[in-house]
């Protein structure tokens, strides 16, 4: 993708309104831009993270068993209304509207209602378990106060996957499974974070636990084991019940941005949801739930990833994986080798994003340290006189010139 015709409309200085570095970040690199109080657009280079993110998630769900659908956003009434949840979800975060017909409804947060009327009015027997359902799609929470950006929206792209089984220990089985394939998700983005006991909340269920990516503007208080698995919000640690020496635990912000529960039959009795047995008898489904805030994963990875001059990004989820620099787009053999370097790593199917325009080296430089892409490829007439490239690691700050022609080692 060359400069000169993409969509990226970079700030220089940061957004008053923006108050947390993810927020600024995402503002100043040409992510996104606001419609209105917690709704974004997402521009080019910021729905491709996005993508990136998505790409893995699927691939990790897919692996898991899990199979992708499509749910509706707006939800009726009626199925809430089943649950207890229309009147009980929490107060004000849920948009309810009504149509032409004055039939009540509401732009769904989450899908519990909706994956449990599919599921009771297509599975039936035992045969056909167990059954997980998932979907990447955008939720709306009508959020009081939205603030903090992607971070804290009203409208947000979510993964939400839900679990069927005949009883409580094929579900704790699934629960596990989900479990198992979010580290691996996570793992994957290159994210420093750990899991975390928590309250079940307006989902209801037995058991829960979040995914917590650490970060120094984390809303959550946690406390963790740097050498073991014990993790816990602040709130929740009881010293008594913990083995480790209160000296050895460590204190650290985190981010939400993922969450697996196990329901029960929590929304499967009141909607009837029922499989029947080998023996005739039937009984309800038991279920589990499992969430991914997509969107908000890329604003929690830029939260933990950036310094002074931007965002550093991981090669996973980093938009392109080369940002191509011509310092002297007037000359000729500048040029000319800045065109058969942008070939050759679409030939080898290198991500690069050709910075073609016509600026002062000190703008291109800014602007991709802004972008925080994992490697800058540097064309000057002084390194191209030497038959060389100068290649910049974003994230360790390294320089290394190489022949025209070759790439760093596990670019």
């Amino acid at each position: 993708m060359r400069c000169s015709s993409y969509f990226l409309p970079t700030l220089k200085e940061n957004p008053s309104e923006a108050k947390v570095p993810s927020h600024r970040l995402m503002l100043r690199s040409g992510m996104i831009r606001m419609v209105t109080a917690g709704v974004y657009n997402w521009l080019p280079l910021g729905l491709r993270v996005i993508r990136k993110v998505e790409n893995i998630v699927r691939e990790e769900m897919d692996k898991a068993g899990a199979q992708e659908v499509f749910m509706p956003m707006v939800q009726p009434a009626e199925l809430w209304q089943e649950t207890g949840r229309w009147d009980k979800y929490d107060t004000g975060l849920l948009l309810k509207f009504k149509d032409r017909h004055d039939h009540a409804a509401c732009l769904g947060p989450t899908h519990e209602e909706i994956v449990t009327d599919l599921f009771r009015g297509n599975v039936k027997s035992y045969r056909e378990v167990p059954v997980m359902l998932y979907q990447i799609q955008t939720k709306f929470r009508d959020e009081t106060r939205p603030r903090f950006g992607i971070m804290r929206g009203r409208e947000f792209m979510m993964k939400d996957c839900y679990s069927f089984d005949i009883n409580p220990e094929n579900a704790l089985k699934s629960y596990n499974i989900m479990k198992d394939a979010y580290h691996k998700i996570f793992t994957r983005l290159g994210l420093d974070y750990r899991v975390v006991l928590s309250d079940s909340g307006d989902i209801g269920g037995d058991l829960s636990e979040e995914f917590q990516v650490l970060a120094e503007n984390g809303e959550d208080d946690l406390l963790f084991d740097p050498n073991g698995e014990y993790a816990v919000n602040v709130e929740k640690h009881n010293p008594e019940k913990c083995n480790i020496p209160e000296d050895e635990l460590q204190k650290a912000k985190g981010i939400e941005v993922g969450n697996i529960f196990y329901l029960g039959e929590t929304y499967s009795k009141p909607m009837k949801a029922q499989i029947r047995l080998q023996d005739g008898s039937d009984v309800n489904a038991f279920m589990g739930c499992y969430g991914i805030g997509v969107s908000r994963t890329v604003a929690a990875a830029i939260e933990q990833n950036n310094d002074e001059k931007g965002i550093v990004w991981s090669k996973e989820m980093a938009p392109f994986n080369v940002g191509l620099i011509n310092l002297r787009i007037k000359d000729d053999e500048c040029n000319k080798v800045a065109e058969e370097m942008y070939e050759l790593m679409q030939q080898k199917g290198i991500e690069v994003l050709y910075d073609d325009r016509d600026e002062n080296a000190g703008t291109k430089f800014a602007n991709m340290d802004l972008i925080g892409l994992p490697w800058q490829a540097v064309i000057g007439p002084k390194s191209i006189k030497n038959g060389e490239i100068e290649w910049k690691n974003r994230k360790t700050d390294e320089h290394i010139n190489l022949p025209i022609g070759t790439f760093p080692e596990g670019i």
